[in-house]
């Protein structure tokens, strides 16, 4: 019998990727500001100036988007992660009793899910950059009236630039076309499809490692450490691709500066120097762990509950 698509590893990856976003999001924000944004020195400067300007509300700026979008986007992720290893082990090993997926299974179908997720990725990730980069900086315009031989001055509030995740979508479709959307979706690929292999790879070998013998199944201490040091390798090892991507995503809100993939990494290496593609590095690895961790164990409880396990 051929394999079938499994509605569950769709629904098990939506409460997963849920759980991610909630613990990640003050993180990435932080992350997004240092690779794009201008005047932070390092990540403890960064956190500082951001509770500082906008308080603890800052870390979560944008947060109802990605909620609602990438617990989508992760729960499409493992949805096809799934499906996609299953469809593999079926066309390769048939009914012939093969117990478990190769290593060369997984990197497959992980390639597969980058290929798939970006797509639909890039837009939720670019209103998400967008969101987070709205520092809301109160230099209030001055208006001058003059009446009764007298200039009054009175001071208007700046009006952040977008005013929700709907408007920013407007906005960028207004100014930018469907192609604003999709700004930086050539890098997202070439930081997704190794950077999947870099996530699924480490978390199969990781739970075979630490699952006990005679056990089918690692408990969910050993699914919450797997996911936790394999999102950290897979999101650090990103950084790179992650930096450009971020860039030219944030780029075209004030002014245009990058023409494409390679300009931006050669305009940033020229201004900044090799350091520039590791900015955000730490973040990255540090995030990683907790953001991982909550979705591989939510996915795996999730799952456990739809099959009735």
């Amino acid at each position: 019998m051929g394999a079938r698509v499994q509605a569950d590893d769709f629904l098990a990856g939506w409460v997963g990727g849920a759980a991610s976003v909630i613990i990640g999001h003050p993180l990435d924000t932080v992350k997004t500001r240092l690779q794009a944004g201008h005047g932070y020195t390092n990540t403890l400067q960064c956190v500082l100036t951001i509770f500082k300007n906008e308080h603890v509300a800052g870390f979560f700026k944008g947060l109802s988007f990605p909620l609602a979008s990438i617990a989508v986007y992760n729960s499409v992720a493992l949805g096809v992660y799934g499906n996609a290893q299953r469809f593999i082990c079926q066309y390769r090993y048939g009914d012939n009793g093969h117990r478990g997926p190769a290593l060369s299974d997984v990197a497959a179908a992980s390639a597969v899910v980058g290929l798939v997720t970006v797509g639909f990725g890039a837009p939720v990730d670019l209103v998400k950059i967008r969101l987070q980069m709205q520092t809301l900086s109160a230099r209030p315009a001055k208006l001058n009236l003059v009446g009764a031989g007298a200039i009054h001055s009175l001071a208007l509030n700046e009006q952040p630039l977008y005013r929700g995740p709907v408007h920013c979508i407007s906005r960028i479709l207004r100014n930018e076309g469907i192609v604003g959307l999709y700004r930086g979706v050539g890098a997202m690929y070439l930081r997704d499809v190794p950077g999947y292999c870099l996530y699924f790879v480490p978390y199969m070998l990781l739970c075979d490692w630490m699952t006990p013998v005679g056990s089918t199944a690692p408990n969910l201490f050993c699914v919450w450490l797997a996911g936790g040091v394999a999102g950290s390798i897979s999101w650090g090892t990103a950084t790179p691709m992650d930096v450009v991507k971020s860039r030219l995503q944030a780029d075209g809100v004030s002014e245009t500066r990058y023409k494409g993939i390679v300009h931006c990494i050669q305009q940033s290496y020229q201004k900044e120097g090799l350091n520039v593609f590791f900015k955000g590095a730490f973040v990255n690895a540090i995030r990683g762990f907790p953001m991982s961790a909550a979705m591989f164990l939510g996915y795996e409880l999730a799952l456990k509950a739809l099959r009735g396990q």
